[in-house]
């Protein structure tokens, strides 16, 4: 059996890949279930490396397989970015950082194709699509992809507000969220007869007052902010009969993230009883939190420490950030799952338009995910 000491990540010769496979995905961003020349590069350099390869005639995404076995070490990358408002109109940019951890996870996959694996065990990566709907990790749970996985491993880069370049985190604690849609029904009326409607705009700032009324453990997390709302015409004289909003509710745990759910139902109910008004109330996104593996995160730990040494190992991250890769285990509770958080000097912000980050890094991260993956076939 193989251990720790014969693991040799040759960075001199994966830093070019690495960055050529960054470069090349950072060009060609896409929005989640449209990542066709994504799926498509890589599927090609996963063949390339030798992987066998698995797509879907429905969606986008790829997996890549190697060994045979009912042990399965995985490692799964999100690859969909995300459009925003810019000077110059729309744009797709990768902004939550999918490129960075494709490239990370495709440059791992090369390196393991140098090590020989243990007779019954299996590397499978995972290229997902869909992430930022939240709708990518439930797809490919459908489909079976992660039955067979014993240990899964995925990775994000953390905002510098979180951890300084050249330190890496073995689990990110992501928050749970869920996002709620509704619809107020009002009456409408003469714009100098209030009294004879139920001004919908009226309704919707009542509700606001009252979720920020909301009390929990300050110690624990938790938000509720109207993201959303549409209500009214153009004519400025009418009183409003309809309007629909979104709510987005954030939580430290899955359990607590149910507790608000019930108070904002409540709350609404109240509230309209209050106005004479209609609020419908249907989900939307829910995501949970994380369920992080004590041996999952042991390898992480372990893995960073020998790349990077043990003064630039950080503790878990506590994040308000919601990750649909936790579907993985609420789904499927046997698979042992961790995601390294990359701290890379990134400013200002994920989900910024003109999100920045040391490019450099991105080596650490590949050799830390490869020798998690090579730990957990060889050592557990």
């Amino acid at each position: 059996m193989a251990s720790f000491r014969e693991f040799n990540f040759h960075r001199e010769k994966w830093s070019p890949y690495l960055m050529d496979v960054f470069n090349c995905l950072h060009n060609m961003p896409e929005p989640g279930w449209q990542e066709i020349m994504t799926t498509s590069f890589l599927k090609d350099n996963l063949e390339r490396l030798g992987y066998e390869t698995i797509t879907y005639h429905d969606c986008t995404g790829v997996l890549g397989v190697r060994g045979n076995g009912s042990f399965t070490v995985a490692l799964r990358a999100d690859m969909d970015a995300l459009c925003h408002q810019t000077d110059t109109g729309q744009r797709m940019i990768h902004s939550c950082g999918h490129d960075a951890h494709m490239a990370m996870v495709l440059t791992a996959a090369a390196a393991l194709m140098e090590l020989p694996l243990p007779a019954g065990t299996r590397v499978k990566i995972i290229f997902q699509p869909a992430e930022e709907k939240g709708e990518g990790a439930l797809r490919l749970v459908e489909k079976g992809a992660v039955d067979d996985v014993s240990f899964l491993f995925g990775v994000h880069l953390r905002p510098g507000q979180e951890l300084p370049g050249g330190q890496a985190s073995p689990a990110i604690l992501n928050g749970a969220a869920y996002l709620i849609n509704g619809e107020i029904q009002g009456v409408s009326a003469h714009g100098a007869r209030p009294h004879l409607g139920v001004n919908v705009i009226e309704v919707a700032a009542a509700l606001v007052q009252m979720l920020h009324a909301l009390r929990w453990d300050p110690l624990q997390p938790a938000s509720i902010k109207m993201t959303r709302i549409n209500a009214g015409t153009e004519a400025g004289n009418i009183i409003p009969d309809r309007a629909i909003f979104t709510l987005d509710l954030r939580a430290q745990t899955n359990q607590q993230l149910k507790e608000l759910v019930q108070k904002v139902e409540s709350v609404a109910s109240n509230v309209a009883a209050a106005y004479g008004a209609v609020i419908t109330l249907t989900r939307g996104i829910d995501m949970p939190a994380a369920e992080v593996s004590k041996e999952a995160r042991d390898i992480m730990a372990r893995a960073i420490t020998d790349t990077v040494g043990p003064e630039n190992l950080a503790p878990p991250i506590l994040t308000p950030g919601a990750e649909d890769f936790h579907f993985y285990t609420r789904l499927r509770p046997h698979i042992k799952a961790t995601m390294l958080g990359l701290g890379c000097d990134l400013y200002p912000g994920l989900h910024h338009p003109g999100m920045q980050f040391e490019r450099a890094y991105l080596l650490d991260g590949a050799e830390i995910l490869a020798r998690a993956v090579w730990y957990a076939c060889t050592e557990t």
